[in-house]
């Protein structure tokens, strides 16, 4: 009974968040600013708010191939298996490609949906597009700065806000709170 529990959940949850997958039979590269990784990426910056006006040419060039496909080719990561998944460290993320300020841990929560989910978002962070894709209408959710894509927002969320950003964690860096 709980096996068939589990696949209706995970039946629904993919139709709220599915697009087109990444292969993940391959390791996934997670780029974060404590492991050096953007040292390639002259767009990264935690402090910059400039407004980037980059080609997916060069973006290429730059993001490791699975970073590239969700955040500038709008595809997604299968659900459960994301790094900020089941995490709950105390900190701030931030947008993998540019390093722009997206959310607080304090506004994340378990949505099971197999993403990672947040009720609320940097104002300042985020920018919203309509998403007719896939024969669904949703609201996808994409960085200010570098309009790279971050997942989509639904209204089923927990108080205050109502809402859940479910977000890929390709998408996302992470840094934790100094002690």
């Amino acid at each position: 009974m709980k096996l068939y529990v589990f696949l209706i959940l995970s039946f629904f949850s993919m139709q709220n968040c599915a697009q087109k997958k990444v292969d993940l039979t391959k390791p996934q590269q997670q780029t974060t600013m404590e492991d050096n990784t953007h040292a390639n990426n002259p767009y990264y910056s935690r402090t910059d708010k400039t407004k980037l006006n980059v080609s997916n040419e060069e973006w290429k060039k730059i993001l490791a191939p699975e970073v590239y496909a969700i955040a500038r080719e709008a595809n997604t990561e299968y659900p459960f298996t994301g790094k900020y998944n089941d995490f709950d460290e105390v900190g701030e993320y931030y947008c993998a490609v540019c390093g722009n300020h997206l959310f607080r841990s304090t506004s994340k929560f378990a949505s099971t949906c197999g993403w990672p989910s947040f009720f609320e978002a940097d104002k300042d962070g985020v920018i919203y597009k309509r998403d007719s894709s896939h024969g669904m209408e949703r609201i996808e959710v994409l960085c200010k700065r570098c309009d790279s894509h971050l997942g989509h927002v639904f209204n089923d969320g927990p108080p205050p806000t109502g809402t859940r950003y479910c977000m890929n964690s390709v998408s996302l860096d992470f840094q934790r709170d100094k002690k």
